[in-house]
């Protein structure tokens, strides 16, 4: 067995980069940029009225001033002319700022009469204006990499991107494994279960930015796990669960080795997960889950989803992890690193981590009510209530 550390990095050394296209801007949330972007203008272009008011010349902006108003400026109209002494323009949010002014007062501070208007007492020292360039300048940039969140898609728009150049999704095939297994809907034999496995990556792997491709059951014959790989051809990522351990029906590695498997690795010093496996299989990856449900998720937000940031052009390395106390005594872990399901709750300094008493790898009940996983390192000795431990915040994994 080898260690997660030495697992990860194993997976990244096989996680190759997918390339790139162009989409529009409109298809571009959650994607990760790949070329920056580049403004060709300054933004705003024009010095603009930040609040509706009257544009003045700052000098004459003297509590109960009287000012002629010569016209009006709405917003996406550029009046002509220049404001001169005595002068005002009725203007509109964004509207750009007429030549001569250099100040807004707004509407609440002014009375009007016909064309005339009188400065209240209180006019303060916000100019109400908003310089060329206030937000960038031309040649700001929208670096990359980055996944491109609704804030950068709005940025993106106000440098005049109609399309962006984007990672392409990483396509993952996914091959559940045995004869146990039918589809949900589907109605199980007594000794038969609901494959669940698929579904739960296949909205991870797409949350992550990737695009899963969910294959038919691979029944535990050469035949039908052979037909099953060759389905699979073109995927960027094969992932395999279950089938991958020693028994007499896991038939996983012995086919893939067949097909031509170079194997990486096989077995980690891990809780839950040790029967994970990877290689390169022809042109792509193979990346064998163990077929228990919560090992499958686990393991696959610590490797696949890593791997799935380097085929993109991200940063690729272990998922965060964060303090808290330890909400329980735990007796000394083993020769394994386990990651606990576990729930936060609020503390006085950080928060508070209880892990919960079952930590049965195949239980999703307590997945799906598990905001952490607590990570034990091997050999990690006795701890007690209150010690500092180490966890990766599930809210952000799963949600």
């Amino acid at each position: 067995m080898i260690s997660v550390e030495e697992a990860l990095a194993k997976c990244l050394a096989l996680a190759e980069p997918v390339g790139t296209e162009t989409v529009p801007l409109a298809e571009a949330g959650g994607r990760v940029l790949a070329a920056p972007v580049t403004a060709y203008r300054d933004q705003p272009p024009f010095s603009a009225s930040a609040m509706d008011g009257y544009a003045v010349r700052d000098v004459e902006a003297i509590p109960g001033r009287r000012l002629k108003v010569v016209g009006e400026a709405p917003a996406g109209h550029h009046w002509p002319g220049t404001i001169g002494p005595g002068e005002a323009l009725r203007i509109f949010t964004g509207a750009p700022l007429p030549a001569g002014t250099d100040r807004v007062v707004i509407q609440e501070d002014v009375e009007r009469d016909g064309d005339r208007i009188i400065l209240g007492r209180d006019l303060g020292a916000n100019t109400n204006v908003r310089p060329s360039g206030a937000d960038f300048t031309a040649g700001a940039m929208l670096s990359a990499p980055r996944r491109l969140t609704p804030a950068d898609i709005a940025l993106a728009a106000a440098m005049n991107a109609p399309e962006l150049t984007v990672s392409r999704k990483p396509e993952i095939a996914l091959i559940a494994t045995g004869d146990e297994l039918v589809s949900p809907g589907e109605d199980p034999a007594p000794d038969q279960i609901i494959a669940s496995n698929t579904y739960g990556l296949k909205a991870r792997i797409e949350a992550a930015g990737g695009h899963a491709r969910l294959l038919p059951i691979a029944r535990d014959k050469r035949e039908s796990l052979e037909q099953v790989f060759e389905m699979a051809k073109g995927a960027d990522i094969l992932v395999t669960i279950g089938g991958a351990s020693v028994g007499d029906h896991d038939l996983v590695g012995d086919v893939a080795a067949d097909l031509g498997l170079d194997r990486a690795f096989y077995k980690i010093a891990m809780r839950p997960g040790k029967p994970l496996m990877a290689g390169r299989l022809g042109e792509a990856t193979l990346l064998g889950l163990p077929g228990n449900p919560v090992s499958a998720m686990v393991c696959a937000e610590l490797f696949l989803i890593p791997m799935l940031d380097a085929m993109m052009g991200l940063p690729a390395g272990p998922r965060p992890r964060l303090k808290a106390r330890l909400g329980v005594d735990l007796d000394a872990n083993g020769p394994r690193e386990h990651y606990m399901r576990a729930r936060l709750s609020p503390g006085e300094d950080l928060p508070t981590l209880t892990p919960f008493g079952s930590q049965d790898s195949s239980l999703l009940t307590i997945l799906s009510e598990a905001s952490a996983l607590l990570v034990r390192p091997v050999e990690d000795s006795r701890k007690r209530t209150g010690d500092l431990v180490e966890y990766v915040p599930l809210s952000q994994l799963f949600s």
